[in-house]
């Protein structure tokens, strides 16, 4: 009986660890783009053995579809966490919880069973990885409270950075997150949560 009670007590546990519970609010909570511009930008400054050039300013209110823990490829000391974010059409609650919705290797994917729970054109124009590389200590605090569902503001700035052995991260400027660099790479300044 101990052993039956262990076993429920650890897929309970399974269960709350993965499962992701549905969207509930009503209406679109994001309804903005993100805001870019690429004048006005300071210049390019040191973080640890990196460069850090900022290609744009840029603020996204956005809810989050996923979240993503990242701690031993070589990014993750730049960046922690990355963050998949839907704006417009893909903040709708229904619109989400008929989408399967994934992250891994920096990536973010999604799929659907039957039909499409909105026209697959605005996924792609709509939704994005980001990867997030915080400016301070307070700021990678705040990114790694942030929840799946949660509707978040980040500002700062999409960066290009430099490292050692030629290496470069160059964020996607554009407003479309296909193809092999259509993640943004974000230096966050400052994070608010708001609630949905």
């Amino acid at each position: 009986m101990k052993k039956f009670a262990a076993l429920l007590l650890f897929a309970a546990t399974l269960w709350f660890v993965f499962h992701e519970p549905a969207a509930h609010w009503r209406g679109m909570p994001a309804p903005r783009d993100p805001i870019q511009a690429s004048y006005d930008l300071p210049p390019a400054f040191p973080d640890g053995a990196y460069s850090i050039h900022p290609l744009a300013t840029f603020s996204i209110t956005a809810v989050v579809l996923h979240r993503e823990r990242y701690r031993y490829d070589r990014e993750a000391d730049l960046s922690p966490l990355d963050l998949a974010l839907g704006w417009g059409p893909m903040s709708v609650a229904s619109v989400i919880n008929g989408l399967d919705i994934s992250q891994s290797g920096r990536w973010y994917e999604y799929s659907w069973k039957d039909d499409p729970p909105v026209d697959p054109s605005l996924i792609p124009t709509h939704a994005g990885n980001t990867h997030c590389l915080p400016a301070d200590d307070h700021v990678r605090d705040q990114l790694l409270a942030i929840h799946s569902h949660d509707l978040v503001t980040l500002d700062g700035y999409l960066v290009e950075v430099d490292g050692p052995d030629g290496y470069c991260w160059r964020s996607n400027l554009t407003n479309d997150s296909t193809g092999p660099h259509g993640c943004r790479v974000m230096w966050v300044t400052r994070v608010s949560d708001h609630k949905l």
